[in-house]
Order: C-alpha cells, then sequence, then structure tokens
C-alpha cells in the first residue's frame, strides 16, 4: 500500500525540507504539498507554487483569501481580537489552512499529515488541534529531528532546494492579508534593534506623508466601506493595509508569551487590523451599554486567547461567537480616523443606533434637572464613609 502524507507547504525553509524528510526519515511514498492562499503576495503564492511542484509529487494551491475574512477575520474584528496586544494574523490563519490540508489528505487517501513547525513555537498546537480529529499519523520533522536553522539551510543546499533565507538575514517570514510576522536571526535578542528592512508593509513613521483622513463604515461589527465607497472584505482589507501602511501605522515588537510558557521576541505589521480594530472598538462604545461593555471585554479576552491557542473547534469558542454576534447586530455607523506618523486617531463617529444625547448631556440641557442627582450622590461611596467613620479610626 502507498503510504502518502500530505504536508502544509509555505513554500519556506522549514517546509521545503519536509519534503525529502518525509521521504528519507518517515518512509513515505508520496508526499503531497498543499498551500493555502490566505492572501500572501502574489509571487510568493506563485513561487511556493512553482517550487513545490517541483519538489513534490502532488501539489495544490488553494486560493481562501474570502472564506478567511468572511469566517475568520470578520469575527475577529467582532471580538475586537488581542492577545497581549498582538494583533492575531499567524494565529487566526492556522485552523483554516490545517482544515484545508486536512481535506485534501481526506480526499488523497493519506495516512499522514505533516506540518514544519518548530517544538518551540505555538504553531504546532493550532495546526495539530485540528490535525488530531482525524485518525491520520501526525508528524512535524522540525520538533521530531530537534533541527537547527544552520542545519536546515545546509541540507537544503545538499538537496538543490532553493531557500531565500541565509545565515546572514535569517529572518523568518509569516504573511496573511491581516498581518506580517518577523522573527529569528538576531531578533531574538530582545535587546536588539530591528533595522527597517524587516519591513515591508510599513513605511518608517518618521519618514511618513502629512496626515490623512478616512471614513470607515461598519454593518453590524463588520467593515464594509472607505470613504463611503462599498467593497468586498478582501478589497477593503488590502486597500486599508496599503492606505495605513504608507503612514507608518501598525508596527509591533513586543516579548510575548507563548502557549508553552517561552516569552518571544515578536515583531508584526498589520496596518489595516490596526486602524479597523481601533475604529471598530470606538464605534462599539456609541452604541453598546456600560453593562455590555464591562462584559464584552471579558468575553473578547476569552475569545482571543481561544483563537491564539488555535481552539476554534472548542465549544466554548462558538459559544462566545454567539454572544458577540447578539451585541453586533447594533454596530452599524461609521467612524472617522485620521493617519499620522505611525498613529491612528479617531476624529469623529456617528450611528443610527446610538445611546448618546447631545440634548441630555448637554451643559445647556434642560431636559434633565440636575438636582435629581443630589439624591443619587448622597448614597455614591455610601458604605466607603460608614468605613471610614466607624472602622478605620478604630
Amino acid at each position: 500500500m502507498v503510504k502518502k502524507a500530505v504536508l502544509a507547504y509555505s513554500g519556506g525553509l522549514d517546509t521545503s525540507i519536509c519534503v525529502p524528510l518525509l521521504k528519507e526519515k518517515y518512509d513515505c511514498d508520496e508526499v503531497i504539498t498543499v498551500a493555502v492562499d490566505v492572501g500572501q503576495p502574489r509571487e510568493d503564492v506563485e513561487e511556493a507554487t512553482k517550487k513545490a511542484q517541483d519538489i513534490s509529487d502532488l501539489h495544490f494551491t488553494l486560493d481562501v483569501r474570502e472564506e478567511f475574512v468572511k469566517d475568520y477575520i470578520f469575527p475577529l474584528i467582532k471580538a475586537n481580537g488581542d492577545y497581549e496586544g498582538y494583533v492575531m494574523g499567524t494565529s487566526i490563519a492556522r485552523p483554516l489552512i490545517a482544515k484545508k490540508v486536512v481535506e485534501i489528505a481526506e480526499k488523497e487517501g493519506a495516512s499522514m499529515l505533516a506540518h514544519g513547525c518548530t517544538g518551540k513555537g505555538n504553531d504546532q498546537l493550532r495546526f495539530e488541534a485540528v490535525f488530531r480529529l482525524t485518525d491520520m499519523e501526525v508528524v512535524a520533522p522540525m520538533r521530531d529531528m530537534n533541527l537547527t536553522r544552520e542545519w536546515e539551510i545546509e541540507y537544503a543546499k545538499q538537496h538543490g532546494i532553493p531557500v531565500s533565507v541565509t545565515s546572514s538575514k535569517p529572518w523568518s517570514i509569516d504573511e496573511n492579508i491581516w498581518s506580517r510576522s518577523i522573527e529569528g536571526g538576531k531578533l531574538e535578542d530582545p535587546g536588539y534593534i530591528p533595522p527597517e528592512e524587516i519591513y515591508n508593509w510599513t513605511v518608517d513613521p518618521t519618514l511618513a506623508p502629512d496626515a490623512q483622513t478616512i471614513e470607515i463604515g461598519f454593518e453590524r461589527g463588520v467593515p464594509v466601506s472607505l470613504d463611503g465607497k462599498t467593497m468586498d472584505g478582501v478589497t477593503l482589507i488590502e486597500k486599508m493595509n496599503r492606505i495605513a501602511g504608507s503612514h507608518g501605522v501598525g508596527r509591533t515588537d513586543m516579548i510575548e508569551d507563548r502557549v508553552l510558557g517561552l516569552k518571544a521576541r515578536e515583531n508584526y505589521e498589520h496596518p489595516a487590523a490596526t486602524v479597523l480594530l481601533t475604529a471598530h472598538r470606538d464605534l462599539e462604545k456609541l452604541v453598546l451599554t456600560r453593562s455590555e461593555l464591562k462584559f464584552k471585554a471579558m468575553v473578547d479576552a476569552e475569545w482571543s486567547e481561544l483563537a491564539y491557542l488555535g481552539l476554534v473547534d472548542e465549544p466554548l469558542y462558538e459559544d462566545l461567537n454567539a454572544f458577540i454576534d447578539s451585541t453586533q447586530q447594533r454596530v452599524t455607523g461609521t467612524v472617522t480616523v485620521k493617519l499620522y506618523k505611525g498613529n491612528v486617531y479617531i476624529m469623529a463617529r456617528t450611528s443610527p443606533n446610538g445611546l448618546y444625547s447631545e440634548d441630555l448631556v448637554s451643559f445647556d440641557s434642560k431636559v434633565i434637572d440636575q438636582q435629581d442627582a443630589e439624591g443619587f450622590s448622597k448614597y455614591h461611596g455610601f458604605q466607603a464613609r460608614l468605613y471610614r467613620r466607624f472602622v478605620a479610626n478604630k
């Protein structure tokens, strides 16, 4: 019986050397590669496809950008997805990529699922949370063999596999339509100042042009327009990435707590995500009640934790989405933002569902009698006053 392995393929160093490794070390007769397009640069997708066709027995390139935006990014925006200040891009894409790999494996009658993740990162968990829903064997050559970057580069050369990574520029890049992550090499030193060359989506904020103002339209928590022009999700995000990136918006350099407990220095670019999440949070403040906002903050945090872990098949994830979707029914309106030198400034917001009343809140309003508040103020902090008077000084 032919032993088939299906590999989640990115075109990078790790997944490229997995192809010969699966045959040499895991006795696979056929290696099928699957590249999932979640918004990588066109040239990267084409290069990965060509490389995979040259080194694997069978290859599939799947364009799932629309599905990624609709079923993963839009729910993330509704949930204000954020992990320790990290705009989740890599983590939210992994479950979808894994699901598509499984679909191909089932179609091709494979008995093994493989990925190129190391044993120190989070992606191994995200892939395998999906892979292990099947009865197929799951392997991870990088982790299983304790491979180093230097060994991988040399192994690739020996097998005639072209790689863009070198010892002098060993950056590991992962891109999708929502974010771009850069790690590895000297960046692993938290005291190292990153060179400008690691950035591709954003200009140096100090060199950014004069301010630009943009109006973002939302319907039920989802961005649907820029400056009054309706767009599909993919087009809107791609355009916002270009606009915000040109103003240096959306860079993150942080110490991140990985799932395994390791702290890691991570660098990210996420122009559109930064702007859209900032605008969405602001619009929520206009239309949701204080109690809803307080409770939703806890729900958003739990949702983000599950998404970061890759546990999108956890029943709680579905439960949280149900609550979030309920709150988003009223999150419709527009938010005006100003982009300037790496920053996003909220300038204005409006919604047909806003809970704000200029007539009630105005200093000149006579609708509410200010004297009515005196009774409320007498009981505000009542127990604290009792404590200070009768207990604290005993």
